[in-house]
């Protein structure tokens, strides 16, 4: 009997020292193979603890780097391998069933360079969550490539998605809080993230202001840091975001692009009640049906 099983790519921030990296490991991923369990869905988390993203720091003698024209081998070879690994114990569980790529944040963009470079015929979906597909805009003032060319890479190299039957592209992105410029008059309590009605799924979320937050220059502040991380992925400050990722960066054109308010970007430091991530019970509900069909 042929089954479809399913990859999930665990993710980073991936910055290679311009700022300090934050990256994910397979544990942090439990709870969502629990959750896709639950709905029949067999995963396999590729395997990679936080310490193996310290080898990325070999693309800091890589001339490329520094030019920020960077290419994703050898630097992420070992991060593919990793990926390839994954994918065949999925084929062996799959009985020649297709597989389907689930990746988080960078793993999303990472699962693209693996698809280019391992092939894809045997992968019908792939489903990113919080993933900063679009690198940022070039001549902007004060904005730095985190990855160091990397992503101009993959808008270059790679194929473009294109959704079709037998290939399908689904690009998530969160809508959790709006960031702000460094100069401007805005209120915006990023903190009131509260359910419109109880009884309404997650997606229906508005960030809202508290009148009675007493620290209003505080909450002001955050929506003006998240908005300078904004700045940096997209160019753009006053942007609605998962908190790392803007909601713009996250779509890709030729993809089937969702929206969901209310969602954070990351399991580290999530909670599934007052900041559900991509990966929460709830908010799976609503994204795992694209891999039940």
């Amino acid at each position: 009997m042929h089954e479809n099983v399913y990859v999930m790519l665990c993710s980073t921030l991936f910055c290679f020292g311009v700022c300090q990296g934050l990256g994910n490991n397979t544990g942090d991923y439990k709870k969502l193979e629990l959750t896709l369990q639950d709905y029949g869905v067999p995963t396999v988390v590729a395997k990679v603890s936080r310490i193996d993203w310290l080898r990325n720091a070999a693309g800091l003698v890589d001339p490329n780097y520094w030019r920020g024209t960077l290419h994703p081998m050898p630097v992420l070879d070992w991060y593919l391998k990793s990926v390839d690994d994954a994918v065949q114990e999925a084929k062996e569980l799959s009985n020649g069933g297709t597989l389907s790529l689930i990746g988080h944040s960078a793993g999303g963009w990472l699962a693209r360079v693996y698809m280019e470079e391992y092939g894809l015929s045997h992968i019908s979906l792939l489903l990113t969550l919080g993933t900063p597909h679009l690198p940022p805009p070039k001549g902007v003032s004060g904005i730095i490539d985190q990855t160091r060319g990397l992503l101009y890479y993959v808008e270059q190299h790679c194929k473009k998605p294109v959704y079709t039957p037998d290939l399908k592209y689904v690009c998530i992105a969160g809508r959790y809080i709006q960031g702000a410029r460094i100069f401007s008059d805005s209120n915006l309590d990023v903190d009131s993230v509260v359910g419109i009605d109880d009884d309404q799924p997650i997606s229906h979320v508005a960030v809202v202001k508290t009148k009675t937050d007493p620290t209003p220059v505080s909450t002001t502040f955050r929506a003006r840091f998240v908005g300078q991380g904004y700045k940096q992925v997209c160019g753009q400050a006053d942007v609605w975001g998962d908190g790392v990722v803007p909601e713009v960066s996250a779509h890709l054109e030729g993809a089937l692009n969702i929206s969901l308010d209310g969602v954070y970007h990351s399991p580290v430091g999530s909670d599934d009640e007052s900041r559900p991530w991509y990966g929460s019970p709830a908010v799976v509900e609503q994204w795992v049906h694209h891999l039940l069909n």
